[in-house]
């Protein structure tokens, strides 16, 4: 299209103000240019957003947390303590997603101050065996019968006795803080949904009852507003029998609905498995629990190092193989299972390691993880066992980034 004369004159001005802008270079991807992106270089080497199809199993989660308790079960010293909790506390707030569970991590937290304080408490109250020279208070006595040797209320209250229950406390504390962090990060769905098959029921009892527990709750929040409305009390026997009977019918009819449903799809129906086979499960699967309680109980103990961690991982081995045998009998499919990747491998393989190399330092200096209580010493920071507890902060860096709250 030709442009009129009298357009021509605008036209030239307009390219005087405006020139042309300069050619473009080819982008990185361009037929040609054979230099990679800057950007594809650690593409592979970033962590991706959490999705359904790469979302990091609850087992591992869990495996990792277990790591950091055993880890601290090891130890009294209160700043490997602190280490381990902050660890914890890092790895949630960098991976905790928006659901509910995710909340609990601060609760286990409060819980562990409590934790502490009555620990103290009882020591100040109940005396301790611990022998101490600085005297703080003394508080009145009672006296005990003769029979009650051995049991004091009240008394001297030493520093020796203060510190050793301030550490105790700490390590229980720790233990609870490690559980809380299980619980923020991992989804309880997804963790009931990967249970092999011979537990599969009572996996689908835990969901049906996480389940109905809110909509209860929220039936009796609905029942005393309309109590509320039509002026009459929320509070008393009365109202309670008056507000709980609905409730109750309403988890009744539920339970019928959820029933149905489920032998609609086929809940419940099991297939033939020989006699032998079911004898090898039960024997296995007993076998291999109290081998895990006993390994466990070595491993938390002082003197069980030697002995426990074989006997976990035997119990460990025998429990599941009876419950993989125990699945022959459950006919079912698991729709969208969640697959143990190897992100998930680096975070359990983290955690057991924490576990692993404290129990190995525990071994060769039980007093830098014992710190003296009689006579009092200042405790001192290790830097091996400091660096092993530091491995637990892989997951922040391997795990999948939560989704961002719209």
């Amino acid at each position: 299209m030709t442009p009129t004369p009298g357009l021509r004159p605008c036209l030239a001005a307009a390219r005087a103000r405006d020139p042309e802008p300069a050619p473009r270079r080819p982008a990185a991807s361009a037929p040609g240019n054979t230099e990679p992106p800057r950007h594809s270089r650690w593409a592979r080497l970033r962590t991706p957003e959490a999705g359904r199809s790469n979302a990091l199993h609850a087992g591992a989660w869990w495996i990792w947390a277990l790591g950091l308790a055993v880890a601290a079960s090891r130890t009294t010293n209160p700043l490997l303590l602190g280490l381990v909790v902050g660890v914890a506390g890092y790895v949630v707030a960098a991976r905790r997603t928006d659901a509910p569970w995710a909340r609990s991590y601060g609760a286990f937290v409060k819980l562990g101050l409590v934790v502490i304080g009555i620990r103290v408490l009882f020591s100040v109250v109940l005396g301790s065996p611990i022998p101490g020279t600085h005297t703080l208070l003394t508080l009145p006595e009672v006296p005990l019968p003769h029979w009650a040797k051995g049991i004091r209320i009240g008394g001297r209250v030493f520093a020796e006795q203060l510190v050793f229950a301030l550490y105790d406390g700490a390590k229980l504390a720790t233990l609870l803080i490690c559980v809380g962090a299980a619980n923020a990060l991992a989804n309880p769905a997804r963790l009931l949904k990967s249970l092999p098959g011979a537990l599969y029921e009572v996996g689908v009892a835990v969901v049906v009852a996480m389940t109905f527990a809110p909509n209860m709750v929220a039936d009796v929040v609905r029942l005393r507003a309309a109590r509320r409305l039509r002026g009459r009390p929320t509070g008393g026997i009365r109202a309670i029998v008056q507000i709980g009977l609905p409730v109750l019918e309403g988890a009744l009819e539920r339970s019928v609905a959820v029933a149905a449903s489920m032998d609609a799809r086929g809940y419940g129906r099991t297939a033939q498995v020989p006699p032998a086979v079911r004898h090898t499960t039960t024997v296995l699967t007993l076998g291999g629990l109290l081998g895990v309680c006993a390994g466990s109980y070595g491993l938390l103990a002082a003197a069980g190092a030697s002995y426990g961690l074989p006997l976990l991982v035997t119990g460990l081995l025998a429990a599941l193989a009876g419950l993989r045998l125990g699945g022959r009998r459950s006919v079912r499919t698991r729709y969208r299972p969640d697959h143990w990747g190897p992100r998930a491998w680096l975070v359990a393989g983290s955690g057991a390691a924490v576990a692993a190399l404290l129990i190995l330092a525990g071994s060769y200096d039980p007093d830098a993880l014992h710190p003296g209580v009689v006579p009092l010493t200042a405790p001192t920071l290790p830097l091996w066992p400091a660096a092993s507890i530091l491995i637990g902060l892989l997951p922040a860096f391997v795990a999948p980034l939560p989704k961002e709250s719209l």
